[in-house]
């Protein structure tokens, strides 16, 4: 690690991946121990000795100072267990020398030589700080690295007669209903309950996931008391419903459908002469945001799973946060890494979940399908995940095109090409770094999805750019009933342009192809095409010998003036023929900028020729 490098880490302040530790009194050898096992135990980091809390460099003792990086490494190898290897670095800043000591995350539990087990959390006021894991937390601890299974966990004291006959009975009609895996509808009821993982063993004793599923209500409430969904309507402030179900999951889940369904309207379109139902919300984004929450919790933390609704949107919420590897800019792009892979898997056999792992992209495209913003998951915090999925009045308009062009193709559109539409619908233009961002998947993925939706005239290239930029097309504006909204943001471009340059010639005197491309955020090439227009047209006159020495100036006979191209608005040159839709359907020709001018009353239609 350089200085610059350290110094702009310890700029941003202490993290669950960083820590600072003040070292003007020597620093103790257990509290070195204990931060090295906090940050092992969580993500691993960097611990910075020799500066202050709040960031203040104030440098190491003489004694640790004159000390090797590998004496400091064997001494946290030997007071951990098991023995955490860091790497040291000594680093000599204005202030004082540092010590960096990179922490490597810990594939299993890590404890101090003395028995203390610790890691990095955040405290109530957001601050990370190190603090005990107690045993109650080691399962949910392994359970969030894929090393541990707790719904596969046998539940001493039961029996098979703590499973319900009645939700064997549900279980079979759901995986008719919901076309699960065909091999097991004809099995028994204890061979069906082995088959999902319900009971192991001779003696058929239950497992966690198998009373979570079909156990007998009261026998859950003793045996798994974490285990409680709600169901809340709010209205503004009002709670119209607070219900709260300690049932078995499968009869939750029919519970929670029926009262969605209840509540879920529909908008009618029209589509190529047929009539489309548009739900308030999509059904299967619902339910695998649902069952998201029900597979994927926390069963050793207590509290509820919650599911709102609210006038403007649905939220969902349920404990613990993501499992090691889930993060919220890939989220669309990470395996399934499920915290409770028991109970999932039955899910998934049964036919309630996605089977593919992908059930977070039918969830954003369920949204984008019904017309609402994409899903957000920003209020997730590490002990609970958050997803809110926006209602409201839907953009029907957006589902329309949708629907027409899938028509058109003769096939679905993908996710990416519906995340990136539905930004270019709302935010008019993008660029490959903001379409790959979005996907999640990279620059040359957005690229390829970007000239796939030009190839299929959904979207056009932005000439004038210097970077590759794109916006909706004609067509797409033409179906959403803005066609001079098309014209507005592609006739105008290079008339913006021309008023930039002679803005600046009237301020500067000159101009030249390379002030050009940086004023108008285009590259060399497309300067040089602009100016030759600009020439051809006699706007400007070029000096100089040429090559780089070429400058060029206003030509004084054609007295341009920024007015007269603003007179010329209407009549801008773009770079293919345009419709212009009039009330009198009249047709359109062609006129120059130069011939921008007030024209007198005609009695036939005037024909502009849109030069593009």
């Amino acid at each position: 690690m350089t200085p610059e490098i350290l110094i702009k880490l310890i700029g941003d302040g202490e993290t669950l991946t960083v820590e600072f530790k003040s070292d003007r009194k020597p620093l103790p050898e257990n509290e070195l121990v204990d931060a090295v096992v906090c940050l092992a135990n969580k993500h691993g980091g960097k611990l910075v000795i020799g500066v202050e809390d709040d960031g203040c460099i104030t440098g190491l003792n003489q004694k640790l100072a004159e000390s090797s990086p590998g004496l400091l490494s064997a001494l946290i190898a030997s007071k951990t267990t098991p023995s955490v290897s860091v790497e040291t670095a000594m680093i000599d800043l204005p202030e004082g020398r540092v010590a960096v000591i990179n922490v490597p995350t810990a594939p299993q539990l890590v404890s101090t030589s003395n028995g203390r087990t610790l890691i990095r959390r955040l405290d109530t006021r957001g601050k990370p700080q190190c603090q005990p894991l107690y045993a109650s937390e080691i399962d949910t601890w392994y359970a969030d690295r894929g090393q541990r299974d707790v719904t596969a966990r046998l539940i001493t004291g039961t029996t098979w007669n703590d499973l319900d006959p009645l939700e064997f009975v549900r279980l079979r009609r759901l995986l008719t209903e919901y076309r699960g895996d065909i091999s097991l509808q004809d099995l028994s009821d204890r061979e069906l309950a082995q088959a999902l993982g319900f009971v192991r063993g001779d003696d058929l004793v239950p497992t966690l996931a198998g009373l979570l599923v079909i156990g007998r209500e009261s026998v859950l409430s003793e045996q798994v008391p974490t285990h409680e969904v709600a169901f809340q309507v709010l209205r503004g402030q009002d709670v119209a419903i607070n219900e709260f179900y300690r049932w078995p999951l499968l009869r939750v889940f029919e519970r929670i459908m029926e009262a969605f369904s209840l509540r879920n309207e529909e908008n009618e379109l029209t589509v190529d002469l047929f009539r489309v139902g548009v739900p308030a919300y999509d059904p299967r984004a619902f339910r695998e945001a649902v069952n998201n929450a029900l597979t994927h919790r926390d069963y050793n933390r207590i509290g509820a799973v919650h599911i709102q609704t609210h006038d403007d949107a649905l939220v969902i919420r349920n404990p613990g946060g993501f499992v090691e590897g889930i993060q919220l800019d890939s989220l669309l792009v990470s395996g399934p890494l499920p915290r409770n892979p028991l109970l999932a898997d039955i899910f998934k056999r049964i036919g309630l979940v996605e089977r593919t792992g992908r059930g977070i992209g039918l969830i954003y495209s369920g949204q984008l399908r019904t017309g609402h913003p994409l899903p957000d998951y920003s209020a997730t915090t590490n002990s609970n995940v958050i997803v809110r999925l926006p209602g409201g009045k839907a953009d029907l308009d957006f589902v329309k095109i949708i629907l027409a062009e899938e028509r058109r193709l003769k096939r679905l559109l993908i996710l990416d090409e519906l995340i990136l539409l539905n930004y270019l619908r709302q935010e008019g233009e993008i660029n490959i770094v903001e379409a790959g961002r979005l996907t999640q998947k990279g620059e040359s993925n957005a690229r390829r999805v970007l000239e796939e939706l030009m190839e299929n005239g959904l979207v056009e290239r932005i000439k004038t750019a210097r970077q590759r930029e794109y916006h909706l097309s004609a067509s797409v504006y033409r179906q959403m009933g803005r066609p001079a909204a098309y014209v507005r943001r592609r006739g105008f471009e290079e008339l913006q342009m021309e008023q930039m340059i002679v803005q600046y010639i009237s301020k500067h005197e000159r101009i030249t192809r390379t002030q050009i491309a940086d004023l108008c955020r285009i590259n060399g090439s497309q300067a040089s095409y602009l100016l030759s227009k600009l020439v051809r047209r006699g706007l400007l006159h070029q000096m100089g010998i040429g090559g780089r020495s070429a400058y060029y100036i206003l030509n004084k006979d054609a007295n341009v003036t920024l007015d007269s191209i603003e007179d010329a608005k209407p009549h801008t040159t773009l770079t293919q023929n345009i419709d212009i839709p009039t009330s009198d359907d009249s047709k359109v020709t062609s006129l120059k900028p130069s011939d921008a001018k007030p024209q007198p009353e005609q009695k036939e239609p005037i024909q502009l020729k849109l030069d593009l």
